[in-house]
């Protein structure tokens, strides 16, 4: 039996959503979509409504919105901090963060601060978090990369 190109990535991204951990459980699987309207540049056909890149902004109120985003491959990610105290984003587990080695170049946010991760190239789910408040769920999330 052969499968749609989507179900594949689909399946692909349920077995690969190990990418959890660090107090606040691991993700399930792709989230179908972005949520929240966080999300630049142009979208490719086929892709469930992933976009080359996504940002996460981190508000006032110390919550990251959208807390789940979906990217194509070789796509990046950005963290915006419009939060009054400092953040270090990273990619999940932790402490260890290499389930996605792209996401620890955003690393330390100062107040007011934004930086992009590296191109995420891999089809996976990447959890991240917050390396100092790792049981923070507001500062919890992850990217859906689908393959392009």
């Amino acid at each position: 039996m052969q499968l749609s190109p989507t179900l594949g990535v689909l399946i692909l991204a349920a077995t690969t959503a190990a990418c959890g951990g660090g107090g606040g459980g691991t993700p399930s699987g792709p989230s179908g979509g972005t949520s929240g309207g966080g999300t630049s540049g142009g979208g490719t056909g086929g892709t469930g409504g992933a976009t080359s890149s996504a940002t996460i902004t981190i508000g006032s109120n110390g919550v990251a919105s959208p807390s789940t985003v979906t990217i194509t491959q070789g796509g990046r990610v950005t963290f915006v901090n419009n939060d009054s105290r400092s953040h270090d984003m990273s990619s999940d587990p932790h402490p260890s963060h290499e389930d996605c080695p792209p996401l620890e170049q955003v690393g330390f946010l100062s107040p007011g601060q934004s930086k992009t991760s590296g191109n995420l190239n891999t089809v996976r789910v990447c959890g991240f978090h917050d390396h100092n408040l790792p049981t923070v769920t507001g500062l919890q999330g992850r990217i859906t990369i689908v393959a392009q």
